[in-house]
């Protein structure tokens, strides 16, 4: 008999009615501060914050992501975390 298939639930971020048009940019650039946000507020095993990583990992760009990340540690990031 064949190994059983394990799925994977796939999801998107749900609507954010401060970003109402198709044009998702902004909703992933916000989510990847409020998440560093929670982060540093409330520390890293904080469970909550999970839900703007998952938002910004499911909306923004791979290449974006790494840059934000690479300026994060260099200290040369240009948002206010």
């Amino acid at each position: 008999m064949p190994a059983a298939i394990k799925q994977e639930v796939l999801s998107t971020a749900p609507f954010d009615p401060r970003f109402p048009n198709t044009n998702q940019t902004r909703y992933c650039y916000q989510s990847y501060l409020d998440f560093h946000r929670c982060q540093k507020l409330k520390g890293e095993q904080y469970e909550p914050c999970q839900y703007f990583k998952k938002c910004f990992e499911s909306l923004c760009p791979n290449s974006w992501v790494e840059k934000w990340n690479d300026q994060l540690e260099a200290g040369t990031f240009p948002g206010k975390i």
